[in-house]
């Protein structure tokens, strides 16, 4: 597994994701999104999340493109972010979420210098709420009929924390 910046060539996989309208309940997609924008925020993109208030990666597993993390709603004063995390469903069942989310513990501690990672999943993403508990995050929170799905229901989500540093 690899972590590496976006390139231009990622747009197809992005477009696919993007618009894949069964994970959207899993992220902050609300429409099809077009190739124009998604090209416009790869351009625009520094890989600096300082700069962008958004830094997203793209996860590679034996030179393919398997999936992408992201850090975003970066608080600098709190030195917080919030972590979304992809992989596609081809690339499932290797452990590549939790092996890219111990490398993103590592870069936001050691090289970002962020105090805290904080993540929103529905309760029925089950293994995803695994995943974090896993890895030490605390479940700090239940958020009640937090996440609307597509058949017209109400689902509960989870917040979960980890704090990378004792400052």
């Amino acid at each position: 597994m690899t972590v590496r910046a976006l390139e231009m060539s990622d747009l197809p996989f992005l477009y696919r994701w993007e618009n894949d309208a069964a994970v959207w309940a899993d992220s902050d997609t609300h429409n099809p999104l077009s190739q124009r924008l998604l090209r416009e925020f790869i351009d625009n993109s520094t890989g600096d999340i300082y700069k962008d208030g958004q830094l997203r990666l793209i996860i590679e597993d034996d030179g393919a493109v398997a999936g992408c993390v992201d850090l975003f709603d970066l608080d600098v004063r709190n030195r917080r972010a919030c972590v979304g995390l992809y992989v596609a469903p081809e690339h499932r069942g290797k452990g590549l979420a939790t092996e890219t989310m111990r490398w993103l513990l590592t870069y936001a501690r050691e090289t970002l210098h962020l105090h805290q990672l904080y993540a929103i999943i529905r309760v029925n993403n089950e293994a995803c709420c695994h995943m974090y508990e896993k890895l030490h995050f605390s479940r700090t929170s239940e958020l009640h009929d937090w996440v609307w799905m597509p058949d017209g229901r109400f689902e509960n989500a989870r917040m979960y924390q980890k704090t990378l540093t004792n400052a």
